[in-house]
């Protein structure tokens, strides 16, 4: 197997907020905890985020910025770096995904993707 000098994994699990969340307006909030690793073996920055953000009537929107949580981690190869964060959307259920936009210490722009994941309410999927 070939060694992998720029490869970030990155894992996601989200929670319905219900306190922040207005159902009758259409106003569904979750949080979501990101875990991003370099499994490379080249130190790595992110340096922003594009965000593509699906609603279960396939309403998009997306989300681009610097850095996460007003960071820019710079990741040594097997560290990780962690935060929460969060959306609203229009209806109970919907999609997350993405890339992240990494600058390694050698000087190679990569992107970094960020796996779909799902945004549910509680007892809306089996």
């Amino acid at each position: 197997m070939p060694e992998r000098k720029h490869d970030i994994t990155v894992s996601a699990r989200t929670v319905y907020i219900p306190e922040q969340s207005d159902l009758r307006a259409g106003r569904y909030v979750f949080a979501y905890t990101i875990r991003i690793t370099n499994t490379g073996t080249v130190p790595a920055q992110l340096v922003s985020r594009h965000w593509i953000i699906t609603d279960a009537n396939n309403q998009v929107q997306e989300v681009r910025g610097q850095g996460v949580v007003g960071e820019q981690p710079m990741l040594r190869p097997n560290e990780s770096f962690q935060y929460t964060s969060g959306t609203a959307i229009a209806t109970p259920v919907g999609t997350m995904r993405g890339t992240y936009q990494m600058v390694a210490e050698d000087g190679m722009q990569f992107d970094a993707p960020i796996p779909e994941f799902t945004l549910s309410m509680p007892r809306v999927l089996h």
